[in-house]
């Protein structure tokens, strides 16, 4: 059975509030992200989406982190819910070359591109808008509006191997269709099984798991136990 590879992180690492269950007490912020990468191996990229990121921060980052460790950044907030990816072509590439230095380092996983619950299913708009998407590059749509959940939105991502992201909520669960040749898990539960962590090992495609991080270390610490349960399967 081939070895499909899983990258396990959360949204983000810069929380204080982590200390003492996963970061050591007395260790300074400025050495999160070092610490962060010796346990996990993924990490949403929060700050793309309120900022274009300096080629500074990208490189400061990736020297913080072993060649083996992946960047997985969220698509910034006027592509997605400023413009709601209406006329959105030149802020998209701006934002798109602006990950060139995790791209250039072979660093850089997918682009997430969360869209707000107020948008509604139009898939002329989102055929349009993935057309714009270079194929080199990886992407997951998460959709937080049961409109978009058709077959006619499963075809459109499938067509151009854009991932449908697998997210769940108190609030909304995404259906689980596969749509590209990789998998996107977004998970929002405060607390997880190990049966229930066993279904996000992967299956038949490299996949992606990324646990919301709230005000605990939880969501860490729940990547950790299924990077670790990778290591014992494999």
């Amino acid at each position: 059975m081939p070895d499909y590879p899983l990258f396990a992180g959360t949204s983000g690492f810069a929380y204080d509030t982590w200390k003492p269950d996963f970061y050591p007490d007395k260790l300074p912020a400025s050495k999160f992200l070092n610490y962060y990468a010796t346990r996990l191996n993924a990490v949403e990229v929060n700050y793309t989406y309120r900022r274009i990121a300096a080629a500074t921060t990208f490189e400061k980052w990736l020297a913080a982190t072993p060649a083996g460790f992946t960047f997985v950044p969220k698509a910034h907030m006027k592509i997605t819910h400023s413009l709601k990816l209406r006329d959105a072509e030149d802020f998209t590439r701006y934002f798109l070359q602006s990950l060139e230095p995790l791209r250039a380092a072979n660093r850089l996983g997918p682009v997430l591109f969360q869209l707000p619950p107020n948008l509604a299913a139009n898939p002329a708009l989102l055929t349009h808008f993935v057309r714009l998407l270079p194929r080199t590059d990886k992407a997951a749509f998460e959709f937080r509006n049961a409109t978009w959940f058709t077959e006619e939105t499963y075809k459109i991502l499938s067509d151009h191997n854009i991932a449908l992201c697998l997210a769940e909520s108190e609030k909304l669960e995404t259906p689980p269709v596969i749509t590209a040749d990789f998998v996107y898990f977004r998970l929002r539960k405060p607390e997880y099984t190990e049966s229930q962590l066993h279904q996000y090992l992967p299956n038949r495609h490299p996949t992606y798991v990324i646990f919301k991080h709230e005000d605990t270390p939880a969501g860490a610490l729940n990547a950790e136990k299924l990077l670790k349960m990778r290591t014992e399967v494999v």
